[in-house]
């Protein structure tokens, strides 16, 4: 099969979290592009079909994958998690869009993955059981003025939210501004999560409140939740909580708790 491009979500990390299409996706594929971390996930360190590059070079890494892909290759490009979330599936419709005619007359596959913050709640309960957003923290492509107008919008709109990108070594203030700013709108005991590595070997994943919740406690590995009004923690003997967010707002429980039963 050639001339297209096939754009793979490989989940958070461990191969368990692949799809059965992302696998059989890369059965298929000639050429395996994309960030170093995630191509050493598939393909050998040997395999002379890889081609790594840095994560700030999208854009670069698109454009010489769809030239190799129009030449009459079958190209996969390998994003983590899932592609269609601040990931490469965008980079490379960018691209397509800016690019010649003949890279719009590709074949373009896009295999979903699952999301980072799908992993992390999973580990935790179901703390994106009701309306949620996803919001990068990187003021690499938009303005830190953009994020936190954003921030606030979705903080008084009762939002859960899914912290992308929180810390970096280049980046290390922006989410102890973001836990700032978020003290403006929301509660002290509202919940927040620290989900390290999620869906990896090494996952961590601590629950803290607003109040107590340090920058500190996240790196460039950590997808951090912030809960809404209504995100609860359930606690059960001998395990760990549970944290939730009912699929109802208030008002609308369709099934009122009984503590009797």
């Amino acid at each position: 099969m050639s001339a297209r491009l096939i754009v793979i979500g490989l989940g958070p990390g461990e191969i368990p979290y692949m799809t059965a299409q992302a696998i059989e996706a890369l059965e298929r594929a000639d050429w395996f592009y994309g960030y170093g971390p995630y191509v050493d996930r598939v393909v050998a360190h040997d395999d002379p079909r890889r081609v790594v590059s840095d994560n700030r070079e999208e854009g670069a890494r698109a454009r010489e994958a769809l030239a190799l892909a129009a030449s009459g290759e079958c190209v996969a490009m390998l994003s983590g998690g899932d592609p269609g979330v601040f990931a490469m599936a965008a980079a490379v419709c960018e691209q397509i869009e800016r690019g010649p005619q003949a890279w719009r007359a590709l074949t373009l596959e896009i295999v979903p993955g699952v999301s980072a913050m799908l992993a992390a709640a999973a580990a935790c309960g179901a703390p994106l059981g009701h309306d949620f957003a996803a919001i990068s923290l990187s003021d690499n492509l938009k303005p830190w003025s953009l994020i936190e107008r954003r921030l606030l919008a979705c903080a008084g709109a009762g939002l859960v939210m899914a912290f992308y990108n929180p810390i970096s070594k280049a980046r290390p203030w922006q989410l102890g501004v973001a836990l700032e700013r978020l003290h403006e709108v929301l509660a002290p005991e509202t919940l927040v999560i620290f989900a390290r590595a999620a869906g990896r070997p090494e996952e961590q994943i601590t629950t803290t409140t607003l109040g107590q919740a340090r920058a500190e406690q996240a790196d460039m590995a950590t997808l951090v939740i912030i809960g809404s009004e209504e995100t609860r923690e359930v606690t059960r003997p001998g395990q760990a909580s549970l944290i939730y967010t009912p699929r109802f707002a208030p008002g609308f429980d369709p099934e009122p708790a009984d503590s009797e039963r």
